[in-house]
Parts: structure tokens; sequence; C-alpha cells
């Protein structure tokens, strides 16, 4: 797919630097060098927020010498270098409690802002998913890296294989267990998400859930021992007892929630008949091209507009302007 990486955290050809995460020496002399720090809190990554609207336009870099990262240097995450050599950095925030509420923290789509009172009024901790349309290549592949670091961490301090607590260490790229000397390195999960097509008709469905309205491509993870088109063929006749025959991939997608990298797929269904399996998907249906032209345009009486940014968006825009190819 030629327009393959042009989705959201398609990648910016960012130098990931991996021959220096083990040399302390380099790291430092890229922090103190004007190194720039992506900090997040609970997973939300501090953004810019656009004038009146406080909505999140951009990351908000910090420089290594601000108050609240300076003194951390030994706790970053190393993200990689730009172009001209400048050093990117993760951390989190921690033992920090907002004034604001926090009653919508861990919603599907969390609208709060919190801002820190070290920070100008301009940079507020929100929710990726508010801000995907609004990222720079550079921007969403920092954030997508360190948000999936992070969260990895935060499910992994304890060594898989003995139990004991484990250290981070290779700038946030590994993790050792000093009691049995196990490695352990951050998790992706792959999942297939399926453009589903018979004809000029495009297969939707919902998990039981989500907002009204909000309809997908049907997407799962991929098993151990599985091929991806396996996959795609299991995933389909699980949910929605759709039998599909040939299989292509089309584009990738790495998605920070938490921690996936999407493989989407086209396959061709061969048959029409639906029968969901409601422990997997809420409802299934078919539509035509010109009403995934009317979702698309926020114009279609039941499905509401893809979410900015999610593969799933992506893949039906280039069905219908037939640029798949």
């Amino acid at each position: 797919m030629k327009r393959a990486e042009q989705v959201t955290f398609g990648g910016s050809a960012l130098d990931r630097a991996a021959e220096l995460r083990g040399n302390p020496e380099a790291l430092g002399d890229l922090w103190r060098d004007g190194g720039l720090v992506l900090l997040s809190w609970r997973g939300k990554p501090l953004c810019l927020l656009a004038d009146q609207a406080e909505a999140p336009e951009g990351l908000a870099l910090l420089a290594t010498s601000h108050p609240l990262v300076a003194a951390r240097a030994s706790e970053a995450m190393f993200l990689g270098r730009s172009e001209a050599g400048q050093g990117y950095f993760a951390l989190d925030l921690p033992d920090w409690t907002p004034a604001e509420d926090l009653s919508t923290l861990g919603q599907f789509l969390d609208p709060s802002l919190q801002r820190h009172p070290d920070l100008p009024p301009s940079h507020a901790f929100a929710e990726l998913r508010a801000m995907l349309m609004r990222l720079a290549p550079r921007e969403a592949e920092l954030v997508a890296t360190a948000k999936a670091l992070t969260g990895w961490h935060g499910t992994h301090g304890f060594c898989a294989c003995c139990g004991a607590k484990s250290r981070i260490t290779q700038a946030g790229w590994q993790r050792i267990c000093d009691s049995c000397g196990a490695s352990h390195f951050p998790r992706t999960d792959p999942v297939v998400i399926m453009l589903i097509t018979r004809g000029d008709r495009v297969l939707l469905g919902r998990s039981p859930g989500w907002p009204e309205g909000m309809y997908s491509l049907l997407a799962g993870f991929v098993e151990p021992g599985e091929t991806l088109e396996a996959a795609v063929r299991r995933e389909v006749l699980e949910e929605a007892g759709v039998r599909v025959g040939a299989v292509s991939y089309l584009a990738s997608q790495p998605w920070p929630f938490p921690m996936s990298l999407m493989f989407g797929c086209r396959g061709e269904a061969l048959s029409e008949e639906i029968a969901i399996d409601p422990n997997e998907i809420e409802e299934a249906f078919w539509i035509t091209r010109q009403e995934a032209m009317d979702v698309l345009a926020g114009d279609h009486p039941k499905v509401r507009q893809p979410r900015k940014g999610a593969i799933a968006g992506f893949l039906l825009q280039n069905w219908v302007a037939d640029t798949l190819e």
C-alpha cells in the first residue's frame, strides 16, 4: 500500500540509536546538550493547548534543565535522537495529585485536562486519543513509543521467572532480575484489523460498551503459532460467522493502548450471512461504499465518523477512495 506510512504513528524516521542505550556517558551528553523530555502523568502526555479552545494541539517537550525533570536523568527512558543529534527522553510524573476533577480518568475518551503548578497554563496532561490528528509525525512516533514503554514498565515490575522485583536498564528498553538473572524486554502485542469486503460492501461491527454510534472494522489479537492471514480468517469467523478467502496486507500502525501493533489487512468474504458471537461483539452488518462515504462525512444516520487517527478510519477512507493499492 503506497500510502501506508501516512497513518498516524506511521513513523517519522526517528533515529532510535539503540547502540547508545547501554552507554550512560553518551546518554548523559545527549541529556545535557539540549535534550528534550516527553513528560507524562498516568499515561497522559504533556500537551500544548490551542488558544481559547483548551484543546490539545501538540506535545509540550520540556528542556532537560526544567525543575520537574532536571534531577531525573538516571530514570529517563531514551527514545532516540533527531537528525541534528538532539536527544529525546521520556519520564513519568510520580507522586502528584492534580487539583482538577479526576472522575473521568480511565474512561474510553477522557476529556479532562490536568495542569501542574510548575508549568505554564498553556501546558496540560491530556488523553492521547483526543489529539491524534494534531500531532506531527515525529511527535506521534515519540509519544507512541513513550506511552507503550511507560505502560509496559507499569505492569512488569516483577520477574516473570522467579517473582522477584526487577529493575530498569538499557535506558528503559530492558528489565533485569538481580535474583535469577533473567532479562525482560518491552512487549508488543500483534493485532489484526480487517477490511472485510464482498463486492461493493464492507463489514462493520461494534464491541459492547462502546459509545453510541461507534462502529469499526473487526479486529483481534494474533495467537501464538498463527500467521496474520490465519488470524484474519479466524477472528472474522469467530466474531461474525463470516468465512474469508484471500487475505492481503495493507498497512501497520503502532497503537499504544496499551502496547499493540495493528496489522491492517484486507480480506475477501466468501459469504454475506452474519452470525455474531455476543461474547465477542454486540453487532455486525454490511454497508455499501456510498454508505461508507456518508460515514466518513459524518452524515450516516447510525454510524458516527471514525475516530481521527485510528487505522480503521484510514483503511476505510482508502477503500472508499480506491487507493488501497
